[in-house]
């Protein structure tokens, strides 16, 4: 798809370029703020799996640059925003990089020593597998990750803090809501308006952190697992079907976002521009050392391998 094609089909993309953000999905947590004022208060934030970097963006935009640029800025009271994520990416004002795994708990002490031994106020994971389109397996699949965040959550998050994270809604959705509320007692799903109504992701939105009462973080699984069966630890077989009938468990399910507002499934036409002709503009910032990066390299030398031999083969 081209970029003017694209521009017309996704308004998002295009509002994304205009505006500098490295992607769409920069306004999902804008939108996510409008509703919850996730930013309220907020000193120490961290931006779990954050490359290209469009929500370590709009923390710098909304947290860091606001307070420098504020007439009573002090350097050593600047809110800190520490990102995390196993590929490098390029630099953003205010944003200290972390290249690490957040299932790691040695990733947490880095993030701790940033903040000088305090904890974050705000942790965001805007993180996802590779999808399959096999909606049953990228649920599944994204629902492990958002729990080996909560391995990274347990040790930087300070009690009562928030925690905001990509999901995918599916059949074991109840299961999923019911781990997170064992750590935060009011748990949301919303659904921000630039997200497209035919994609099953949404976000939680997890409010005032408290861990259960002599949680040691080393039995966060073991706790988990027990949620996923109605006999505690002997069952172990996480399914959420037990959560059903009877034992339904109903979960908040919020749009997000100005809801006369942009629709992200509808094509709109190019904005008129005194020159004539609309200009689609380049990506903000393309990845700087993207995981596929290696898998194009192999295809354009096998294409120019192939083009190679067709020659040799039509000079003799």
């Amino acid at each position: 798809m081209g970029k003017a094609s694209r521009d017309k089909r996704d308004i998002y993309y295009r509002k994304a370029k205009e505006e500098g953000w490295r992607a769409r999905s920069a306004f999902k947590l804008l939108q996510i703020d409008e509703e919850f004022n996730i930013f309220e208060g907020v000193k120490r934030v961290v931006d779990l799996c954050a490359a290209p970097g469009s929500w370590s963006q709009v923390l710098s935009r909304k947290l860091y640059l606001p307070a420098k640029l504020s007439p009573d800025a002090v350097d050593d009271d600047l809110p800190l925003i520490v990102a995390i994520d196993l590929q490098p990416m390029a630099p953003i004002e205010g944003v200290i990089q972390v290249q690490g795994d957040i299932t790691n708990a040695r990733t947490a002490e880095v993030v701790i020593r940033h903040f000088d031994g305090c904890k974050a106020d705000l942790v965001v994971c805007d993180g996802a597998p590779d999808v399959t389109g096999l909606h049953d397996m990228d649920e599944f699949v994204q629902s492990q990750l958002i729990l080996a965040g909560l391995t990274i959550v347990t040790h930087v998050l300070r009690e009562g803090g928030k925690f905001i994270a990509k999901i995918f809604r599916g059949k074991d959705t109840s299961l999923l809501y019911c781990q997170l509320k064992l750590f935060f007692p009011v748990v949301t799903f919303a659904k921000p308006k630039s997200s497209r109504n035919s994609s099953i992701e949404a976000f939680a939105v997890c409010e005032n952190y408290s861990p259960p009462e002599g949680f040691n973080p080393k039995d966060l699984y073991r706790l988990l697992e027990k949620v996923g069966s109605p006999f505690g630890e002997d069952d172990l077989d996480c399914s959420s079907g037990w959560l059903e009938g009877p034992n339904k468990v109903y979960i908040p399910f919020l749009a997000c976002g100005d809801l006369s507002g942009y629709d992200s499934d509808r094509s709109y036409p190019l904005p008129k521009v005194a020159e004539g002709t609309y200009q689609s503009l380049d990506p903000v910032q393309p990845p700087i050392a993207p995981p596929y990066k290696r898998a194009l390299e192999i295809k354009k030398a096998s294409s120019q391998g192939i083009r190679e031999l067709e020659k040799l083969s039509l000079d003799s």
